[in-house]
């Protein structure tokens, strides 16, 4: 291997076979080194290699800037993640997490701990990522001796659900908003309260959580039966009442008014939730 860059003491860059750039990182690697010099084998402790060439420029920097221990933290929970949450997790997740993680320490040295308002909502909505979250806040207890509060749990979670759907962390923030709302309405339409450990209960927010992503992603549904839809519109009235509720809100909100389809699968997600309720609400009376 022969030094195509030096980035800093401990990081450099080097070509492979295909003459695409590899990122290899090592204690004092790029010391005293200089373009052209061979490389210490023995030195390299990470050696990364991004499918995505469009953030490569993006990570070189940001790793010239911060400490190799910080990096390293930053794989090992991305690593776990990949397995804990078992699919892929785009390639920005080395930027975003890697920088999140930075900064949180520098803030958190200064005493600028920030909260954070979705925390309830992160923990009852997304709880696999979650338990990532807690997970790093240990292995960055661990391995940069740093105690970070638990809603920095929460703030690593968006970052790992911003790589799971590939989009941005403001559109993170507004579907989670989008949830919670839409939890809140059906609630308080039936006037019931959730059983949150319930499969059904699962399921809906499963369901919103793909629904908000497509409606801010721009996706729609658009194949009804339409014979299906007025079926569904007409046995299942009281879910339906309380869809249209929803659509109403979405409307006046976010400018979005449900199609069909969508109307369709929410009627019968709420129709399935509010018969769960009132069965148990009947057997624990009797």
């Amino acid at each position: 291997m022969i030094v195509h860059k030096i980035l800093n003491n401990n990081v450099i860059v080097t070509l492979d076979d295909s003459n695409n750039e590899l990122i290899i990182m090592g204690r004092g690697i790029g010391f005293k080194k200089k373009e052209g010099d061979t490389i210490d084998q023995s030195q390299i402790e990470k050696q990364f290699s991004l499918s995505n060439k469009e953030i490569l420029p993006k990570f070189t920097e940001l790793l010239s800037e911060i400490p190799l221990e910080v990096v390293s933290a930053s794989e090992i929970i991305i690593n776990h993640a990949k397995s804990l949450l078992g699919g892929k997790l785009q390639d920005s997740i080395y930027i975003s997490l890697t920088d999140h993680i930075h900064f949180a320490i520098e803030r958190h040295k200064q005493g600028l701990n920030i909260a954070n308002n979705f925390l309830w909502e992160i923990k009852k909505f997304y709880p696999q990522e979650f338990k990532m979250g807690k997970y790093a806040l240990d292995v960055i207890k661990d391995r940069l001796h740093v105690e970070l509060p638990e809603d920095e749990a929460g703030f690593i979670t968006f970052h790992m659900i911003n790589a799971q759907l590939n989009d941005t962390m403001p559109n993170i923030v507004t579907m989670t908003k989008i949830m919670r709302e839409m939890l809140n309405i059906v609630k308080y339409h039936f006037k019931f309260e959730y059983d949150e450990d319930s499969l059904t209960y699962q399921r809906f927010v499963t369901h919103l959580k793909f629904f908000a992503h497509r409606m801010l992603s721009h996706h729609t549904i658009v194949s009804t039966d339409i014979s299906l839809y007025e079926m569904v519109k007409e046995k299942y009235h009281a879910s339906y009442r309380c869809t249209k509720r929803i659509d109403l809100h979405l409307i006046q909100q976010y400018s979005h008014a449900l199609t069909d389809d969508e109307s369709l699968y929410l009627t019968i997600h709420i129709e399935r939730l509010r018969k769960e309720l009132e069965n148990l609400a009947t057997s624990t009376k009797l």
